[in-house]
């Protein structure tokens, strides 16, 4: 036992020190960043708390964290209602099933840099593709990246990214759902949507949960493709670039830290909320 346990630390020691070095160590940083004032990397003095009253005074942070729920709820509504839609219709075909999960997961490993630069020429004026196809049916050209438009333009690529991701975790769920489930069911009339809203949903319950908290704590981490496409300008900044903006760009160390802190207790108070709200008894199997 105890020659285990030592070749247990042995393998696990390598992934402890890189949590450590590259998330624990940041994060504390950060924490005892945020009670200075900084102007530079040497140039700090301390101030209490407060950076963390001026959350509450900001206007471009509240104006933000309005951006980042705003996009949370086009991710949670589309995303994972999307992906859970192709999850079901997957799971009821008897072919190809490797194929569509081949194609609906792709997106997933394509660089978000990538198809930001991809959206910015969809949504070019003079010769992105909508405005193209708009001048096609001689429908006069929109500014897709106005003000007007701006958030739900960026939050179309945002919700595309990772649908494939959270399909093929409903996809796994639902393959371990056992088939005498479904031939009970099938006996007793229930077949085709009732089906699914009866049987296959509350069995992948917990799943579901699993996959709104990632989404939620992933649109805390939005930051490429809102910079890339329109750089927070036009009503789109979220908490994302509006820590970098301050953090790197103003080099306001401290209150782009504060910020930090903000987003992981934003993010935390969110998770337990939308657990909260989804806690109900969980049929097991």
């Amino acid at each position: 036992m105890k020659g285990d346990r030592k070749y247990i630390f042995t393998f696990l020691l390598p992934a402890a020190v890189f949590m450590s070095v590259f998330l624990y160590y940041p994060f504390f940083k950060s924490i005892y960043l945020s009670f200075f004032r900084t102007t530079g990397f040497f140039d700090k003095k301390f101030i209490g708390w407060d950076n963390y009253k001026r959350l509450f005074t900001d206007e471009l942070l509240g104006a933000a964290t309005l951006h980042t729920l705003e996009i949370m709820l086009y991710v949670i509504v589309f995303q994972v209602g999307i992906a859970l839609l192709l999850a079901v219709l997957v799971d009821n075909i008897s072919k190809f099933k490797a194929f569509y999960r081949t194609v609906f997961f792709f997106p997933v490993v394509i660089s978000g840099t990538a198809i930001s630069l991809l959206f910015v020429l969809v949504y070019n004026y003079n010769f992105g593709l909508l405005n193209n196809l708009l001048a096609g049916f001689g429908i006069e050209k929109i500014l897709w990246l106005d003000e007007s438009n701006a958030l739900r333009a960026v939050a179309i690529p945002t919700v595309w990214h990772y649908v494939g991701f959270y399909f093929v975790l409903f996809l796994t769920a639902m393959s371990k759902i056992p088939s005498d489930y479904y031939e009970a069911a099938k006996l007793e009339g229930i077949t085709g949507v009732k089906k699914t809203f009866l049987l296959t949903i509350p069995l992948i319950m917990s799943d579901i949960k699993v996959v709104i908290t990632l989404a939620i704590t992933g649109t805390l981490k939005v930051f490429e493709f809102i910079w890339v496409i329109t750089k927070g300008q036009n009503g789109t900044e979220v908490l994302g670039t509006y820590m970098y903006k301050k953090a790197m760009v103003d080099q306001n160390f401290g209150y782009g830290s504060a910020i930090a802190i903000y987003m992981v207790v934003f993010g935390v108070i969110l998770a337990l909320l939308a657990n909260r709200l989804l806690k109900r008894d969980e049929i097991t199997y």
